[in-house]
């Protein structure tokens, strides 16, 4: 279960490919009805068939197929090559079982939910005109708008629960009401409870994660002679009916602390987490603020690759740096026409192209994160190689310039003016007054003071002061190991810890310090890295790194990733990679304020963007009473994560909320190691073996899975490195049974 997060087993008449293994995000699952015969969640029950109960299956059955989806949490956990093993094992026999089981399936297809509404209500309701059925199991699902769903069978008008759980929980199948039937003449409805609360669109029933769903799942047996394997209901039912419903059905679960101690995972052995724990901020009314004890979010995330983005094609040259103004817009940091070559500087680090003149085209762009589409340009004939770039609270922006040898401060307001000059141009040097290459500027917003890594020749940082004056400096690592930055490329300063770390590229590693006193604080190195760290930024909220690692062309190893690391324990929780095509030459990064995070690609001269894929699997707040309130999350709002990490974390909206309320949510620990263990697998065994059929053998990554790693050169001449294999991921949703037009798989 650190591999899988789900799985659901379906019966086809024709499955959607001859393959063994397919792409059912982009393929589907049957061409034509799918029915889900059986669904397995992480830490969920495991449900028996009664006795003399089974599923028919087979040619005249009409499912002569097996279809098993599995959704994987992270793809990431086959970089070593190992198999999965992860599967079911179906118990077959050909002897008739007096009663057959089948599921029936009440789901929503048109409701439409509201941005910033509390509660919406999806509805279905169908008379059941067949033989009896006897419910034994139930699954709900919704994604992370869904608060509850119920199940009922309504007969003479009596409301008769079947099912009711919160779809946060593990979607898996549970018991149902003991000796329940249906029967011709009954009414089956469900309603599922959805809020609209932080979603600033409104969403439709879909597939994907953006979208919703309202399914609820009754698992029936019945008489063999009689059986019918699937049945379905989507008409929404009369308004009439539903003003009958039990009040219950708009009550949330509660979710106990069991519950949650159960339901919270970290990482495999390679340290890649596919379940994270996470702590937010309410948004609540103020009657309930004095009420709460604790409150829990658990959620399941990977970075993936935003899909069309930018809308529009960005004209750019060489992307060398990033960075995110007040406004939340991204700035883009590029070299126009100019470029980095083998031929740029000789040997003494002098820029040997002064002839071209400075960069005409504009090489700051401020860009809409949501479309991609140019909101401001500046920066025209001041720059021959930009580099890195920062921007402080008034929306100026902190550049280094490698040809110059310079760090300034320019203008944001458009007027292309120096502010501050650091260094002497196109002069390299290693006293206080020159820098030799730099290739950083990290803010402390508090104080205004600035720290400069410089970078390619010197192994150093230097502090300024807000207005330019010089502070001080230090070299590099821990005094105990003596080993000098070699090329101290990217910095980030952390406000919670008033940290300075420092992305030591080609030693491969992360160095932290005090930023008051440069003394060495700690050093994250990992072999994941692959002996190159290019960028790294950081999540004050979640204490979060998110650092960009590049590869020599000689390594055996997939190709440069984008790391999230959590900074006390120096675990890696998450790896991405972009699905359209590979890094060429990663360069920098940031993370925009709803959660986004770009990297800046200097050889391919782009600018990817990914976006947290999350499921909300349950949230709750208790008080002293263990009474589950009322209580939601706010996605996507005053997102405070600077870097990869998912920890997104909402204030609380509403005045005059004692700060002491905001540090009891923030000190709430939610980390709990679930050792795993080792899965056999047995690669050489039939599919068919004592009557047992093992659909999870043949899931495997195959054998020599490998990306073209880095050509790295000795200075950033290596920003022309590439590599060229594609890589792909779906994280389409499941779509149920019911296939109809209008709605996608």
């Amino acid at each position: 279960m650190n591999t899988v997060h789900h799985m659901l087993l379906f019966g086809c008449r024709i499955p959607a490919s001859t393959s063994s293994s397919w792409d059912c995000g982009k393929n589907g699952i049957c061409k034509d009805e799918s029915s889900v015969m059986y669904a397995w969640a992480r830490n969920a029950p495991h449900p028996e068939l009664p006795k003399d109960v089974g599923f028919k299956v087979g040619q005249r059955s009409g499912l002569p197929y097996f279809v098993l989806q599995i959704h994987y949490g992270d793809i990431g956990a086959f970089g070593d090559h190992h198999r999965d093993c992860s599967g079911l094992t179906l118990t077959m026999t050909t002897k008739p079982q007096p009663f057959i089981a089948g599921i029936y399936l009440l789901m929503s297809v048109d409701t439409v939910i509201l941005p910033g509404k509390k509660v919406t209500n999806a509805d279905v309701a169908c008379d059941y005109t067949s033989y009896p059925i006897y419910p034994f199991a139930f699954r709900t699902h919704t994604h992370q708008l869904g608060k509850v769903v119920s199940g009922y069978r309504v007969r003479d008008g009596k409301w008769t629960l079947i099912g009711r759980q919160s779809p946060q929980l593990p979607q898996a199948f549970y018991p149902t009401t003991k000796n329940l039937n249906i029967k011709y003449g009954d009414t089956v409805a469900a309603r599922c409870v959805f809020t609209g609360e932080g979603r600033t669109t409104k969403t439709y029933i879909g597939s994907t994660s953006n979208d919703e769903m309202c399914n609820f799942y009754i698992m029936y047996y019945m008489d063999r002679k009689h059986s019918e394997p699937y049945m379905s209901c989507v008409e929404p039912g009369s308004k009439e009916l539903f003003k009958h419903i039990p009040a219950e059905a708009n009550v949330p679960i509660p979710v106990s602390p069991e519950q949650m101690h159960m339901m919270i995972h970290m990482g495999d052995s390679q340290g890649t987490s596919i379940t994270k724990a996470a702590l937010f901020s309410l948004h609540l009314s103020n009657h309930r603020i004095n009420e709460f004890l604790t409150c829990v979010c658990v959620l399941d995330f990977h970075y993936q690759e935003a899909a069309g983005w930018p809308q529009s094609p960005l004209q750019l040259g060489q992307v060398s740096g990033l960075a995110v103004d007040s406004n939340s817009n991204l700035v883009i940091f590029h070299r126009g026409d100019h470029s980095w070559r083998a031929d740029s500087f000789n040997s003494q680090a002098q820029y040997q192209q002064r002839s071209l003149g400075p960069i005409q085209q504009s090489t700051i762009l401020v860009v809409d994160p949501a479309k991609g589409n140019i909101l401001k340009a500046s920066g025209r004939n001041i720059f021959y190689l930009p580099h890195g770039i920062t921007t402080d609270k008034e929306n100026n922006y902190w550049v280094t310039d490698i040809a110059l040898h310079q760090v300034l401060k320019v203008s944001g307001d458009g007027r292309d003016a120096a502010l501050i000059t650091l260094g002497e141009a196109f002069t390299p040097g290693s006293d206080k007054n020159h820098f030799c290459k730099p290739t950083d500027v990290a803010e402390d917003p508090e104080t205004g003071n600035i720290f400069v890594s410089d970078g390619y020749c010197n192994a150093r940082i230097l502090k300024f002061s807000a207005d330019g004056k010089y502070l001080s400096e230090w070299g590099s690592s821990d005094r105990r190991r003596h080993i000098p930055f070699l090329i101290p490329h990217s910095l980030v300063f952390l406000p919670d810890k008033k940290d300075l770390c420092v992305a030591d590229r080609e030693n491969g590693r992360i160095q932290c310090f005090l930023a008051e006193t440069g003394e060495f604080v700690k050093e994250i190195k990992k072999d994941e890295f692959e002996g190159k760290v290019f960028a790294i930024t950081y999540s004050p909220a979640g204490g979060k790194f998110i650092q960009l690692s590049g590869l020599c062309c000689s390594c055996y190893s997939p190709s440069c990733a984008g790391f999230v690391i959590d900074y006390p324990t120096k675990e890696i929780l998450d790896t991405f990679r972009p699905n359209t095509k590979d890094f060429e030459m990663p360069h920098d990064i940031v993370q925009s304020q709803d959660g986004s995070v770009f990297v800046a690609d200097v050889a391919s001269k782009s600018v990817f963007k990914f976006i947290p894929e999350s499921k909300l699997l349950f949230f709750y707040i208790i008080d002293s009473c263990n009474v589950l309130h009322d209580a939601y999350t706010v996605f996507g709002e005053n997102v405070l994560v600077v870097g990869l990490a998912l920890f997104q974390h909402t204030r609380l909206i509403e005045k005059g909320v004692l700060p002491a309320v905001i540090t009891t949510l923030l000190l709430i620990p939610l980390v709990l190691v679930i050792s795993m263990g080792v899965f056999l697998c047995w690669r050489k065994k039939s599919m068919f073996d004592l009557g047992s059929l093992n659909l999870g053998n043949f899931f495997a990554s195959h054998k020599g899975y490998s990306r073209q790693g880095f050509d790295q050169l000795s200075t950033e001449g290596s920003d022309q490195e590439r590599n060229d294999e594609d890589s792909s991921d779906s994280e389409t949703e499941e779509y149920s049974a019911l296939q109809r037009p209008q709605l996608s798989s």
